[in-house]
């Protein structure tokens, strides 16, 4: 059974950083694309950053980067100078394949999420 858990959220002040973690269970997704996505009540889920294996990236905040565990199987958002328009649920996903992907609907595994909380 696939499962993938996020932890690292929590309250921070405006300014500060958090590390997100998620960590993937059952079949290996060492060689699959992951990623990041967001969202803020009230609004549409978004995209954050996501990383292949051999650690190609891309990310729509120039705050933030994603980085992969040695095993591939772990998955990290470093979040710096955070801002109140950061608060939001933080989801981490993973896709069937290697390719880089900024679509939702493009990955087909999903965490809970974990809250993050940036007050001004």
């Amino acid at each position: 059974q696939v499962q993938l858990v996020e932890s690292g959220g929590g309250l921070v002040q405006a300014g500060g950083s958090l590390r997100l973690s998620c960590a993937a269970s059952g079949p290996t997704f060492s060689t699959n694309a992951m990623g990041w996505f967001r969202q803020a009540p009230g609004k549409e889920r978004e995209f954050v950053a996501a990383i292949n294996w051999s650690g190609g990236s891309i990310s729509a905040q120039g705050r933030f980067t994603i980085s992969r565990g040695s095993g591939g199987n772990t998955v990290y958002l470093q979040m710096n100078s955070l801002k109140p328009d950061d608060t939001a649920v933080y989801y981490c996903a993973a896709r069937l394949v290697a390719v880089l992907s900024m679509r939702l609907s493009e990955y087909h595994y999903w965490g809970q999420g974990t809250q993050v909380t940036v007050s001004s």
